[in-house]
């Protein structure tokens, strides 16, 4: 007879933040946010760094659960298997 199999699920309001976080990406921007473009699932936030405005698509429960808003300091965290230039 084979073992029972259990699922958990756990949301960021089961972890401790109290500690720093440790990440291994090294691709860390420090940013304001400009801009939350709010969809049903999905969510696209502009984030100032410097001069450059980086967008990312995220999940509106992300959003809402980290309290991201226009004027929030964030860190852009980039991890990527390529980055592409283009010059014209």
């Amino acid at each position: 007879m084979a073992p029972a199999v259990r699922s958990t699920s756990i949301g960021t309001r089961d972890v401790d933040y109290a500690q720093p976080m440790k990440i291994s990406a090294r691709n860390q921007l420090k940013g304001i946010v400009e801009t939350v473009d709010l969809g049903v699932i999905t969510a696209k936030v502009g984030v100032r760094v410097g001069e450059n405005l980086i967008e990312s698509v995220i999940t509106r429960q992300s959003v809402e659960e980290l309290g991201i808003q226009v004027g929030g300091d964030v860190v852009v965290v980039m991890k990527s298997t390529e980055v592409m230039l283009m010059v014209e």
